[in-house]
């Protein structure tokens, strides 16, 4: 495909002759906008932003263009191209219509546009300079993918495109808390990466990663984002038309602060409790009806808010595992469990109102008990999310529909509980989440890229279902192609990998495409991760839970070779850093394939310590040799913070094995 996201109509005029652009032309830039937004302050911000994306666009050519400023244009100072651009929302017949003399833009959404390239030059005709800014990443799309060198300079064909989204708010969600807080070098690549597949929205999931000024026994050793880089983000995001908003996790997911004893006395269950994000009991949630905790939040609020200029706020409030069995106890047996629930939602909703923020919160809880609906409040967006390919989107956002409540769809990439991936599920998974949250009129499709368990995938895992969600999101045309007809496989991806979303690096987008078909040809399909991951994760466990039930010593063989066969093409120590992550991540699957072996050999029934002691020591040996590693993949993309803590989910394998 030429261009991604997909837009709605392309013509291409076959009789139209190219644009031909000279070695060393001149761009000229024909603006023309409303005087209420050359007048306003942020408007003219914006236009600033736009014409930056449109100078960045055309700087794709081979070679540097000359882009004059407004007035410079082919008539007027003999630019050798012109590009003119036209910005007018007003409507047809509206008494400053007409004003210009230039056609009227009658576009539906802030972010549509008409882009026209012929022998004469380029146009442009947006509502807005958001759709002057999507229309310059589709006209830097074009450019490189049908641009050919020629004796008189590169040749542009004639097109015409007209283009809008489906969904208003198309967004990403990075989890920054499970151990790998990426650089702010990384996330800048990213961001730029989101604005060229027309994402508009950034969360960063935090639990316990942003540096609050009075809390740094929680964050100490977390390498946390500051509010300076906070503040810096917001200010990246905004220059690419990405709306950067808070995320803090408000009631479970509460761990690593409850942990410390200086926060314990406000957890569910002060003692500690078996949640499925440790392997040793702790305690995970606030407690519902202390009203102490409503004064910690206030104060994380009143910090945190100030230093984004999103009107709205995730608070997150899902997977309450522990409600009910500590300190609430009493009042939701009293009141029930849901009202208690419901009670506190509507008090961190005053919190947020009050500081003029828009709530966003997970929708799992009030989907379980579908009498509460109807009870939280008007403005709240519930965030409809689930991972696998075959969730029932369609039942719960008819149900988020009916009660008249605003909600997204949240799908996932299905990265984490892995080490490659699972590329099918989450096409899939994002396939689905688009069509049934657009068929139900979700305002918002929001991808999530969890870190589940050390986050011990690599970014690049990540990044390829990123930007075919983000496809989806502007176009649930492409979403439903992908989710009907025949079976896609991951081989009709490999070309978008390669020209959308690894810059044209072949080996490394053949081998994300390959690491995440594993988990399909080894034991999977397995839910919410991949059998390989799961060897690990379960190491303490025998081999007779289902998660397993598919695997045999020929599968693991065979996908260990597949593993060599994928090394083999990769250049660890290249300047590509990726290339150095995907072989680690390729030696780590091969351990685990390892693992299985031999597990198997001794039986499904049998521990780890009925293997033999010399099979065990070599494993051990392996794996430290592997978790060692692990910093090379980790510091050229992810801050020190975390990386321990992730290692030692490795050595504590190893010693495992290793002990007697």
């Amino acid at each position: 495909m030429t261009l991604w996201p997909p837009p709605r109509r392309v013509e291409q005029p076959g009789a139209d002759p190219p644009l031909v652009v000279p070695e060393g032309a001149a761009v000229g830039l024909e603006i023309t906008t409303p005087v209420a937004l050359a007048d306003r302050s942020a408007g003219g911000e914006e236009l600033t932003f736009a014409v930056a994306g449109l100078r960045r666009a055309l700087a794709s050519v081979p070679w540097s263009l000359a882009v004059q400023d407004e007035g410079g244009s082919a008539t007027g100072n003999g630019a050798d191209v012109a590009c003119r651009i036209v910005l007018d929302s007003t409507p047809s017949g509206h008494p400053e219509g007409g004003r210009t003399g230039e056609p009227r833009v009658l576009v539906p959404t802030d972010e549509s546009y008409r882009l026209r390239i012929d022998r004469d030059g380029i146009a442009i005709q947006a509502a807005t300079t958001t759709g002057l800014f999507r229309a310059a990443a589709t006209l830097r799309q074009w450019i490189a993918s049908e641009g050919r060198q020629t004796d008189s300079g590169l040749e542009v064909p004639a097109v015409e495109i007209e283009d809008q989204p489906d969904f208003g708010v198309r967004g990403a969600m990075l989890d920054v808390s499970r151990n790998r807080v990426p650089t702010m070098a990384y996330l800048e690549r990213l961001i730029d990466r989101l604005a060229e597949w027309k994402v508009n929205h950034l969360q960063l999931y935090v639990e316990h990663t942003y540096a609050y000024a009075d809390h740094e026994e929680v964050w100490r050793d977390a390498s946390p984002f500051t509010a300076e880089e906070i503040r810096r983000l917001d200010a990246f995001c905004r220059e690419r038309f990405i709306e950067l908003t808070p995320n803090q996790n408000s009631f479970g997911h509460f761990h690593r602060w409850l942990v410390h004893d200086r926060y314990r006395p406000l957890a569910e269950v002060p003692e500690g409790f078996r949640h499925p994000f440790s392997i040793d009991p702790e305690p995970f949630s606030l407690c519902a009806t202390d009203p102490r905790v409503l004064d910690l939040l206030t104060g994380l609020y009143d910090e945190l808010l100030p230093q984004f200029g999103s009107r709205r706020f995730n608070v997150g409030l899902d997977e309450t595992f522990d409600l009910g069995r500590g300190r609430s106890a009493e009042a939701c047996e009293e009141r029930g469990k849901p009202a208690v629930y419901l009670d506190f939602l509507r008090q961190v909703h005053g919190l947020v109102t009050e500081r003029d923020r828009q709530m966003l919160f997970w929708g799992d809880i009030i989907l379980e008990h579908p009498e509460v609906i109807d009870r939280i409040p008007e403005d709240a967006v519930a965030l409809c999310w689930g991972y696998e390919a075959d969730h029932p989107f369609a039942d719960q956002c008819a149900r988020l529909a009916a009660s008249g409540r605003p909600f997204w769809v949240c799908p996932g990439t299905s990265s984490w509980n892995s080490f490659g991936g699972r590329l099918r599920n989450a096409i899939g998974n994002l396939a689905l989440a688009a069509t049934a949250g657009r068929d139900a009129g979700a305002q918002g499709f929001l991808i999530t890229d969890w870190g589940d368990h050390g986050h011990l995938q690599p970014h690049p895992i990540a990044e390829l279902p990123l930007s075919i969600g983000a496809g989806f999101a502007w176009s649930v045309d492409a979403a439903r192609e992908a989710g009907s007809g025949p079976e896609r496989n991951e081989e009709a991806w490999l070309d978008h990998a390669s020209r959308f979303v690894y810059d044209g690096d072949e080996t490394l987008a053949r081998t994300v495409v390959d690491l995440g078909a594993i988990d399909l040809k080894c034991g999977g399909p397995v839910m919410n991760g991949t059998t390989l991951f799961y060897l690990l994760r379960f190491i303490d466990d025998d081999l007779t839970h289902r998660r397993f039930r598919r695997l045999s010593i020929a599968r693991l063989q065979r996908t260990y070779a597949r593993l060599a066969s994928a090394r083999e093409r990769l250049i660890p120590g290249s300047s590509e850093s990726s290339h150095t992550a995907l072989d680690w991540t390729s030696r780590m699957m091969m351990w685990c394939c390892q693992l299985g072996v031999a597990r198997l050999t001794a039986g499904r029934g049998g521990q780890l310590d009925e293997l033999a002691p010399s099979v065990r020591a070599n494993l051990a040996a392996d794996l430290r040799r592997i978790a060692d590693d692990l910093p090379d993949v980790w510091l050229p993309t992810s801050r020190e913070g975390g990386l321990r803590l992730s290692q030692d989910l490795l050595f504590r394998a190893a010693t495992l094995l290793a002990t007697p």
